[in-house]
């Protein structure tokens, strides 16, 4: 048994409308929307959307994800022997994504710092594709879009994040009069105050803008729809899913009026000036 991210978007487009917009059922309507959104994305990849059976769900589960993390150690879950994924709700459409202290990735890979033992050890692997799937659940609770998007099509090359990262940490460090100590954020001053009881930390607080604002060249949701989905997959990934679950996408776009599939052109986040060919996906109700 495996899941993919094709897989994920032919399960959404068959489930009930219902489940869709309440991301999944009265468990996940809860005042943790962030929690609810999680919960609701990993269904989708495990085929469990609506599923009142906890057993089979936490059996699924175990069955196709290698790791699942929180709020504070990215990724949030992933695939085995598959893609990362990392997960972010917003509340209107061209809200950004707080990404907090990880700069955006292109791809994950196991030396990160930002990453804990778990999730480095959890099976073997170097580098994984990262999946971000972007929720915008409005104010009545109800899911209104989600958008899934590869990290080598969304963000920079990780050099270009570690970077300015390094040029702003060492800028820090020549301030005179100051005593820094070793750290893996920005800085952090020891002994503020003349008693020597204060420290201060400086992390960085990283934005980016979501792909509906990032992708609008090629976009654009239905407005009367109450649910937009939108899938970026770039050629070249694209072609490495079996043609099985190439084939079931490409039929059901043949029998929904609501699912479309595009040959588009996209921007390289490295270079804009190159473009690259990617399939665009898009869903409605």
């Amino acid at each position: 048994m495996e899941t993919n991210l094709i897989k994920a978007i032919l399960y959404l487009v068959k489930s009930p409308v219902s489940q869709i917009l309440q991301m999944n059922s009265g468990r996940n309507r809860i005042n943790n929307q962030g929690k609810g959104l999680e919960e609701f994305i990993i269904d989708l990849f495990c085929g469990t959307v609506g599923e009142i059976d906890e057993q089979l769900r936490i059996r699924r589960r175990n069955e196709l994800f290698s790791y699942l993390g929180n709020q504070n150690n990215p990724p949030d879950a992933m695939i085995y022997a598959g893609d990362a994924i990392e997960i972010k709700k917003i509340e209107t459409t061209n809200a950004a994504i707080a990404l907090n202290s990880s700069y955006p990735k292109a791809k994950l890979f196991s030396n990160s710092p930002m990453l804990v033992k778990s999730c480095v050890s959890c099976e073997d692997w170097i580098e994984k594709d990262m999946i971000y799937a972007i929720g915008q659940i409005n104010n009545q609770n109800l899911l209104h879009s989600l958008c899934f998007v590869y990290g080598v099509d969304y963000a920079a090359s990780l050099d270009i994040y570690e970077r300015i990262k390094l040029k702003i940490k060492q800028g820090i460090l020549t301030i005179e009069g100051v005593e820094f100590s070793e750290t893996k954020e920005l800085g952090r001053v020891n002994k503020v105050d003349p008693l020597g009881i204060t420290n201060l930390r400086i992390r960085g607080m990283w934005h980016i803008d979501n792909p509906i604002k990032v992708f609008n060249y090629i976009y654009e949701p239905q407005k009367s729809a109450s649910f937009n989905m939108m899938a970026l997959i770039n050629i070249e990934k694209y072609l490495t899913f079996s043609d099985e679950d190439r084939n079931e996408l490409e039929k059901n776009e043949k029998e929904l009026e609501n699912l479309m599939i595009k040959d588009v052109k996209i921007k390289c986040p490295d270079n804009p000036a190159k473009l690259k060919d990617a399939k665009l996906i898009t869903f409605f109700l």
